[in-house]
């Protein structure tokens, strides 16, 4: 390696996911089940903003980046643990590693603030429905999501630049089925002081402030949701926020869970199995959630599936 930064090990081993080797077959194919799903599903809702004109509104702005993150997030980690489990070795490249952890920490934090954005935007719909329009700017929604995309770029880059001028000496053996920036503290044999402040610091910023910002947001939604009278207007407010709530109980409860809440009993096979819940179960379930519970994403489905027939029909 470079003597730079004086490491003397090129690759890392990744010991994956504690799977019994007859079952291997089996969770191989049980994960590229889910991976196929994740990015079919989050590309079909892709596809449908950007089809159907009625859903150029901020919110779905919103989710088809959303919908882009997490088919980037789940291809960073998920191609190569498939590649891994397939594998006599399976090592990955030191530049390969931390080209890994960039990218997985651009998309993680990335989707940390669209689920912020997309707290606003519900705010702001149920709480001031009449300037809704007016306070949701496309000027706004796209600073919005340029601003997300630029400070995860600044924040992982950084990370990743920190993390580079370790000395890494003997130890190349990752318990994990990714390079994960925790794991990789672990085995530098070089001062981590710095590395370990920052990610108190930026971590405060990518996950604390983010969740207290939807915890705000929400509150004060379910305050006006209970000031409205009617139990047809509470069903609406509700069944608008339901699909948010619930991608945002599944992204921040594992995260929460693993990094913000540490415990000394917690083992490498309970981190990783949390690892898979926000690496891999999270954005599969995402469009399901989405889909199976908004009535524009199925109004817009079935509207780009009535064209195509259509035109299929004439052209017979």
């Amino acid at each position: 390696m470079k003597m730079g930064n004086q490491s003397i090990i090129s690759e890392f081993l990744l010991l994956g996911l504690p799977i019994e080797p007859d079952q291997r077959d089996l969770f191989y194919v049980l994960f590229l089940a889910m991976y196929l799903t994740t990015v079919l599903g989050n590309l079909l809702i892709i596809v449908l903003i950007h089809l159907d004109s009625q859903l150029h509104t901020p919110m779905y702005l919103f989710l088809s980046n959303l919908s882009l993150s997490d088919i980037c997030f789940s291809s960073v980690t998920i191609p190569k643990l498939l590649h891994n489990m397939q594998s006599q070795v399976p090592s990955i490249p030191y530049a390969g590693c931390l080209t890994q952890m960039y990218f997985f920490l651009l998309f993680a934090d990335l989707e940390s603030f669209l689920l912020v954005a997309m707290a606003y935007d519900r705010y702001v719909a149920i709480c001031f429905p009449l300037h809704y329009t007016t306070i949701m700017s496309p000027k706004l929604c796209l600073s919005l999501v340029a601003l997300s995309w630029v400070l995860t770029t600044l924040i992982s880059l950084l990370h990743t630049l920190l993390m580079a001028r370790l000395s890494f000496c003997a130890d190349n053996v990752i318990p994990h089925f990714f390079c994960d920036m925790s794991t990789l503290l672990k085995l530098a044999c070089s001062d981590i002081q710095i590395n370990e402040m920052m990610i108190f610091i930026l971590g405060g910023l990518v996950i604390i402030v983010p969740f207290l910002l939807i915890f705000a947001s929400y509150a004060r939604i379910v305050s006006s949701i209970l000031k409205v009278p009617s139990a047809r207007g509470m069903r609406k407010a509700f069944s608008t926020c339901g699909s948010h709530l619930s991608v945002v109980s599944l992204f921040y409860g594992t995260i929460i869970g693993l990094y913000l809440c540490p415990s000394a009993s917690n083992s490498t096979v309970k981190e990783t199995i949390m690892a898979v819940m926000y690496t891999v179960v999270t954005p599969m379930l995402n469009p399901f959630i989405y889909s199976l519970r908004n009535q524009d994403i199925k109004g817009a489905l079935q509207r780009i599936f009535t064209k195509w027939a259509i035109q299929f029909s004439l052209r017979q």
